[in-house]
């Protein structure tokens, strides 16, 4: 009786609702899972430029092995995309800059994330808010196709000193389409 209780109980159960976006790069596909609950502000962010169609032709353009891999905010030709105003920074929303995770870049301002993101190569924890030290703003996790986010790192990188840029791929790696999937 009990488990008919339990199985009745699921059966009403109001399906979690979460939103995907499905980015095509130049060497592959990847599904990311937003965390909209947790980070309401850099996922509807996120979703901005998902749905203005801004991210396409936009490049990874900062990649360092076993740390992160930075892309979003620069065209093939390293030319800076528009953006909308910066968001508040939601570093202290309990996620972590944990292995596949993807988080809003910023400058050294805590509030200035804008269109750039990043996606962790390993855990770096350091990257989280830690007292009043305030972090990176995670936002959802890579949960298909990580190995196209390895691929990265296997590219050779370059520093382009005249605009100031380290760790630049020598083949660009171009988002050739980002679509949701899943609402």
């Amino acid at each position: 009786m009990r488990r008919y209780l339990v199985a009745l109980l699921l059966s009403f159960a109001l399906p979690v609702s979460a939103t995907q976006v499905l980015m095509t790069t130049n060497l592959g596909e990847l599904t990311i899972q937003l965390d909209e609950k947790k980070a309401p502000l850099s996922s509807q962010n996120f979703l901005r430029y998902v749905e203005d169609g801004s991210y396409v032709g936009t490049i990874f353009h900062r990649v360092i092995p076993g740390f992160m891999a930075q892309g979003g905010g620069f065209d093939k030709d390293l030319q800076r995309r528009p953006t909308y105003p910066p968001i508040k920074n939601e570093s202290t929303n309990g996620l972590s800059n944990a292995r596949a995770t993807i988080a809003m870049a910023r400058t050294q301002d805590p509030d200035s994330a804008t269109r750039q993101f990043y996606i962790n190569y390993q855990n770096n924890s350091f990257l989280d808010a830690q007292g009043s030290r305030p972090g990176y703003a995670v936002f959802g996790k890579v949960v298909k196709g990580f190995s196209v986010i390895e691929k990265m790192a296997e590219i050779p990188t370059t520093t382009i000193r005249s605009m100031g840029m380290k760790d630049v791929p020598q083949q660009p790696i171009v988002i050739k389409a980002i679509t949701i999937i899943k609402e």
